[in-house]
């Protein structure tokens, strides 16, 4: 029969620790994979990888799992940015790694500058590295376009730069070359994708993400200006945006494979309590209240444009069949969540959160961070879900 239900991969820690398969992955994929490949229950690879393009992840993937992965199938925390047209026309400081020109381009934003071309053009905005410093005064800049909001696709290479010349927009209201005046506030819109504040590579402990530079970022605007640095969106793990467009990808590839069952559960397979559960625990609250007409449960107000900035525009909103009923919370011991005494009896053991490692602009909340499941790694995930639908 067609599945009734669907997977939210997430990737690092999960499917792959750097550049290596975990163990269990490919098996996990043998299961869900068909003799010729094909896969049998619709899956979303959703990451808050940002850095590179979505064809060159699924090739990591592909390459990874044995089997094609179309990059209609993965997520990266930047993708529901194609969604945000209201800022498409704009001229966007973008900052991250990797192809972060490309990519803003392919999200239909229509005029971009980098970090480095900032740079370049206001020489003396940069001041860390000795050795980066002009050598002669360098002439008046003229010419450069005023800047009209920020991207921050992922952590950079060089904090100390990037950190200096945000601020420095932020401070004078895009025009970096000019001296400061009074400070503007509200300031100009800041979009964040991956709030993140660690992952994990084949280290043996959890790597920064882009949420410790986020958290650099506040407090350095903070401490400058008195006052709090206001996001108009927060994308990407464990935004409710993220999930949503993650369900209309689930229905989509659903119709494209002409399964006639209407997709009625989700299970997200993560590693990482603060960003896979809490978010996928998110998203079932949202289900649930949308089924009672209600917009979104356990964010702080403030996080919320989000949804609200995508009400008109969403296909996935207009498109909305209100058939998903759930999305149950998978956590995987191969990742950031480790158990050392093995796999816990009871989810309790492991939700007994001390220090709070998700974003300043989501409340902690230690329901959300209780996995509906825990198991060992992402094949017994799958064999649960199976079970659970009695699905073979």
């Amino acid at each position: 029969q067609p599945p009734a239900f669907g997977f939210l991969f997430d990737v690092d820690g999960v499917l792959v620790r750097g550049s290596q398969a975990v163990p269990a992955a490919r098996q996990a994929f043998q299961t869900l994979a068909d003799s010729s490949g094909r896969l049998r229950v619709p899956v979303v690879f959703l990451t808050n990888a940002g850095n590179c393009l979505r064809s060159a992840k699924a090739r990591e993937l592909s390459q990874a799992l044995g089997l094609q992965v179309s990059p209609e199938q993965v997520i990266l925390s930047h993708s529901p940015l194609r969604l945000f047209n209201q800022f498409h026309q704009k001229c966007m400081l973008v900052t991250g790694q990797g192809p972060v020109e490309e990519n803003a381009q392919n999200l239909g934003f229509k005029h971009v500058v980098t970090i480095e071309a900032l740079r370049k053009a206001y020489p003396l905005l940069d001041m860390v590295d000795q050795s980066r410093r002009p050598k002669e005064l360098p002439p008046p800049t003229t010419g450069f376009p005023t800047i009209e909001g920020v991207i921050l696709f992922g952590e950079p290479v060089r904090w100390e730069t990037s950190l200096q010349l945000i601020i420095d927009v932020l401070l004078s209201n895009g025009n970096p070359g000019a001296e400061l005046q009074d400070i503007p506030y509200p300031h100009l819109p800041v979009l964040a994708c991956n709030m993140d504040l660690l992952w994990m590579a084949e280290a043996r402990m959890p790597r920064f993400g882009h949420g410790t530079f986020l958290l650099c970022l506040e407090n350095i605007y903070k401490k400058v200006t008195g006052r709090e640095l206001k996001y108009e969106a927060l994308i990407g793990k464990p935004s409710t945006v993220t999930y949503r467009y993650a369900e209309y990808l689930i229905r989509e590839q659903a119709k494209k494979q002409g399964w006639k069952s209407p997709i009625r559960h989700l299970y997200a397979v993560g590693d990482n309590p603060m960003s896979d559960i809490y978010g996928a625990n998110l998203y079932n609250n949202y289900l649930k209240s949308a089924r009672h007409n209600q917009v979104q449960a356990g964010v702080k107000t403030s996080l919320q444009a989000a949804s609200p900035q995508t009400k008109d525009h969403l296909e996935l909103r207009k498109d909305r069949d209100n058939s998903v009923e759930s999305c149950e919370s998978i956590l995987v011991c191969t990742g950031v969540y480790r158990h050392s005494a093995g796999v816990p009896s009871n989810t309790e053991e492991c939700t007994k959160e001390t220090v709070f490692h998700g974003h300043r602009d989501f409340c902690f909340d230690p329901s959300l961070v209780k996995a509906s499941y825990i198991v060992q790694d992402v094949n017994d995930a799958v064999q649960l879900a199976f079970k659970k639908e009695n699905w073979s």
